[in-house]
């Protein structure tokens, strides 16, 4: 089962020194995803259930005011049955029983330095688009237009040693 761990960048390079991550809720093609997405491809599902990890990455860095403002999801493939379904948190959500060696981890999607400002904008709107305001709402969602970056398992060291 590929489950999408929200993350942000301190946290990787503590996985990287520590060997495990911890992220007790996270994203993946779940009954209730499915449900909502039923056009939606395998491929397509997987993307809508990365980007549900990417937005808990500023729920994340909404609580770190010293983290670099740039989303971090991690995909990591855990046995199936492990991440159970939270459809009451988001309908991608699941949670995952203890920490996720970094062994489970295929892939790191990270923002590119230039999605810095408006990754910045969203986290301190993050509260009033939580609250409701839709103009907040707006400029949040708009985060989701700068792509992830992909690195392979094997670039996730050199990309930590190159943002700390």
């Amino acid at each position: 089962m590929r489950v999408y761990l929200p993350s942000t960048l301190p946290r990787l390079a503590a996985a990287v020194r520590t060997g495990e991550i911890d992220a007790p809720v996270a994203a993946a093609v779940t009954p209730a995803l499915r449900e909502w997405y039923v056009e939606g491809d395998a491929e397509e599902l997987e993307y809508a259930a990365m980007l549900s990890a990417a937005r808990a990455s500023l729920q994340l860095l909404a609580a770190d005011p010293t983290a670099p403002r740039r989303r971090v999801v991690l995909a990591a493939e855990l046995p199936d049955g492990t991440a159970r379904p939270t459809p009451d948190v988001d309908r991608s959500a699941v949670r995952v029983p203890g920490a996720v060696p970094l062994s489970a981890v295929v892939a790191a999607h990270v923002d590119d330095a230039s999605a810095a400002d408006d990754v910045r904008r969203a986290v301190d709107l993050w509260d009033a688009a939580a609250a409701g305001d839709e103009d907040a709402l707006f400029l949040v969602d708009g985060v989701e237009d700068h792509e992830l970056g992909w690195y392979a398992a094997q670039e996730i060291g050199p990309l930590v040693e190159l943002e700390t």
